[in-house]
């Protein structure tokens, strides 16, 4: 009787899907720390798909340092949840015969963001402001829905052919609550990583801010509010975001608008009381300017063209 007692208090049985049968897998088209993606078929909707499956052991390594009362949600979990144009879409996701995980996701042709911050070309320096606005628009949505993203930066964020943003990979994702807010957990890319992150202290949506804040003055000075040197991306170099001011970025691009400079340092503060209290609200700010810019037919940072070469370009 204790058998069958146990037997049933089981959870759900997990259906595995062996995706070597279900889907056409054509390439691979990218990889992330814990994951593989492919551009692939899938035999049961007849769509082009972004198959991405997760690395069961760096997964299961991530998951363990959040106690099991917690309940974290996956990544899939997360990504089925979010509908919002400027957030790719996650169709379903599920367990490989494997025991990986797995999300089956549209698939978005276009180029990632870095590579426009790299070549900074011209669809860059025009479109600068709306692909701003848009990825704004989709972290602002992303917190209303009660999330914290962990992990703002230009290679988690695509450009379709239409010029429309698409905002990817919810892995570090967490909910908004107590819980997931306190002190120890410090996970991220390094030099988007907020202040009280590193320091290892209670964190709410505002480490959000301040990683969109360092995305977007990446786009325009095509380099990091902080020197971390040519030993690249570490925590020791990062540490700079705890113990010295961000360059201000009026320095790197003269003329830049005034009005998305302050929108920027702002959200860089590393104080997280000194930043803006949202992304909806530095949001704000940056639709003023594009309304304000657009009724006067000028490019953000294009004033200072008319006096001097931009240095970052």
């Amino acid at each position: 009787m204790n058998f069958f007692r146990k037997l049933f208090r089981r959870g759900p049985r997990i259906v595995k899907t062996d995706i070597t049968r279900r889907f056409e897998l054509i390439g691979r088209v990218g990889q992330g720390s814990m994951s593989k993606v492919w551009r692939a078929r899938d035999s049961k909707s007849g769509k082009m798909v972004a198959l991405k499956v997760l690395d069961k052991v760096k997964t299961r390594r991530h998951e363990s340092r959040f106690l099991p009362t917690l309940k974290k949600p996956t990544e899939g979990e997360v990504a089925v949840s979010l509908k919002h144009p400027h957030i790719v879409t996650t169709y379903e996701h599920g367990h490989t015969t494997e025991g990986e995980q797995f999300l089956v996701m549209e698939f978005v042709e276009g180029v990632g963001l870095s590579f426009l911050i790299d070549v900074q070309n011209d669809l860059m320096k025009q479109r600068r402001l709306d692909f701003i606005i848009q990825l704004g628009d989709a972290i602002s949505y992303f917190h209303q829905q009660n999330w914290i993203h962990r992990d703002i930066c230009p290679r988690n964020i695509l450009i379709d052919p239409e010029n429309q943003v698409k905002l990817i990979d919810f892995g570090l994702a967490v909910p908004n609550t107590p819980a997931f807010q306190a002190p120890g957990n410090r996970t991220g890319t390094v030099a988007y990583m907020a202040p009280e992150l590193i320091k290892r202290q209670k964190t709410d949506q505002r480490i959000d801010v301040f990683s969109y804040a360092v995305t977007c003055f990446e786009m325009f000075t095509r380099r990091h509010p902080w020197d971390v040197g040519e030993v690249g991306e570490t925590l020791d170099t990062v540490l700079q975001h705890i113990n010295s001011p961000p360059i201000d970025i009026r320095t790197l691009v003269p003329g830049i608008d005034e009005q998305i400079a302050s929108a920027i340092m702002k959200g860089l503060a590393a104080n997280p009381k000194d930043r803006w209290a949202s992304i909806g609200e530095m949001l704000e700010d940056l639709k003023t300017v594009r309304s304000r810019l657009t009724a006067g037919n000028r490019d953000p940072a294009a004033e200072s063209k008319k006096r001097k070469p931009d240095r970052t370009d």
